[in-house]
């Protein structure tokens, strides 16, 4: 057996190599370290106040955990055969450095409790940090969103020209999109940040360990209430894995957007080179290669969440070893967006918006819905008012001819409801004036969305 090894005094043999690669985690769970050290400080001092270590002896285990933490932080620290997860590594060092003094730290506490602590520490400045990288692309989008307020462009559904929009309308969608993102992760820090430290095993602390006190020590806002739920839970990862797979698909969205955008068919934007990338065999080509990597990405994301959420719905309560596979799909989403956000946050800031090609595209088929709300002006039900401005683009197509140049009389032919005034109706800048609800278009209810969005980006 190695020296190192936190378990096996039952066993004649060691394990079996090929066993001990599969069984291990340091290669992941290494990234735990500082969440690893910090609570067993607090650990070390509750053992103090239990009666179990003394003063001079917690203090010893702190300054070698201090000690340790300096040298992950300058990447000094060796590992050395046999550790096979965090915690071994941590505690083989303490002993190194203290002596047999480190051996009491592990009283009363399992490997499985002080994971689960390690997770949730480690999960709660990675929500923070998240949050903070969703805030700069929505700082981004409301100082982009600013001077395009009355900008008009095609709005779409079904990929289909719908009705014209305001360029600030549209950023602002996404903006909107990435604030319930921060609300959902928010919320979930609510369960992240609960203590499950002094579960032990599965059975609790036999120890007269204050669990309260570890965790109001570590920052959390409570204790699990269950200890066999305590060991077991990874609803928070879970959780976790959730928010960030519904941030994937916003962005996904927002980069398909762009894609389409950017294409010259459309022309309404132009990456800068730095998000662009060329053909190794065409020479003309500006290719969206960021925004398709966002796209790819979320599947990434969704499909860690439903790896993790296929491993946990066939466990028997307490702690299983299948929570290791817990740790990967988490650490490699978080990378994934520690990459993604700054790259859309960056491409945002520096793309070129063309209105030219946007007023270009804007089609007087867009203006429909503007005559089927004049003639309800002029007393007509809704219902027959968009039957009747059907058989009218009918009519156009049919004459090749936009709306505003069909004649009068074409227009009485179909509806004596219909005079001089229709034309007026048929203005872009008109139509998007007039969606001035709460989450209209018009320049005044962007403008409101874009003072609100400022309010909460400040708080």
């Amino acid at each position: 057996m190695t020296s190192n090894q936190l378990w096996g005094g039952r066993f004649a043999d060691s394990p079996n190599a090929q066993m001990r690669a599969l069984q291990d985690s340091i290669s992941f769970d290494k990234v735990l370290y500082a969440a690893d050290i910090h609570g067993s400080v607090a650990y070390a001092w509750a053992l103090s106040r239990a009666g179990i270590l003394t003063e001079q002896e917690a203090q010893t285990i702190e300054n070698g955990l201090e000690k340790i933490l300096g040298e992950f932080e300058t990447h000094q620290f060796h590992y050395a055969e046999g550790d096979e997860d965090i915690h071994t590594a941590v505690e083989r060092r303490l002993t190194e450095i203290v002596g047999p003094v480190a051996g009491k730290l592990h009283t009363g506490r399992s490997r499985n409790d002080q994971i689960a602590t390690d997770i949730r520490l480690w999960l709660r400045d990675t929500c923070s940090q998240i949050e903070g990288m969703l805030i700069s692309i929505q700082t981004v989008l409301v100082d982009r969103a600013e001077p395009h307020v009355e900008t008009i462009m095609p709005g779409f559904t079904h990929m289909q020209p719908a009705q014209p929009i305001t360029l600030a309308h549209w950023l602002m969608s996404f903006f909107w999109m990435l604030q319930r993102d921060r609300e959902r992760l928010n919320d979930a820090l609510k369960r992240i940040n609960i203590s499950p430290l002094g579960s032990s095993a599965l059975a609790g602390t036999p120890y007269p360990i204050d669990r309260e006190h570890i965790a109001a020590n570590l920052g959390f806002a409570g204790v699990t209430h269950n200890s066999l739920d305590g060991v077991s839970d990874r609803d928070m990862i879970a959780e976790f894995l959730f928010v960030a797979g519904m941030i994937g698909l916003h962005l996904s969205r927002l980069a398909e957007d762009v894609i389409l955008y950017s294409n010259p068919i459309y022309g309404f934007i132009r990456l800068p080179d730095a998000y662009s990338t060329g053909s190794s065999i065409m020479p003309q080509k500006r290719n969206a290669d960021p925004m398709e990597l966002a796209r790819g990405k979320a599947g990434r994301m969704i499909g860690n969440l439903t790896g993790l959420l296929t491993t946990l719905k066939g466990l028997p309560s307490t702690y299983n070893k299948d929570l290791q596979e817990d740790k990967e799909p988490l650490f490699d989403t978080t990378r994934t967006l520690d990459l993604l956000l700054p790259v859309m946050a960056g491409m945002l800031n520096t793309l070129e918006f063309i209105p030219e090609r946007m007023l270009d595209a804007l089609d007087e088929g867009l203006l429909a819905t503007e005559l089927a709300d004049w003639l309800v002006g002029q007393g007509m039900a809704f219902r027959e008012a968009h039957h009747v401005v059907g058989q009218v683009v009918r009519q156009a197509e049919e004459k090749g001819l936009p709306l505003s140049q069909l004649p009068l009389g074409d227009y009485q032919a179909i509806s004596p409801l219909f005079n001089e005034d229709v034309y007026a109706a048929l203005d872009f800048a008109t139509a998007v004036s007039k969606r001035k609800a709460t989450g209209g278009t018009s320049p005044d209810a962007v403008r409101h969305q874009i003072a609100r969005a400022r309010i909460l980006l400040s708080r």
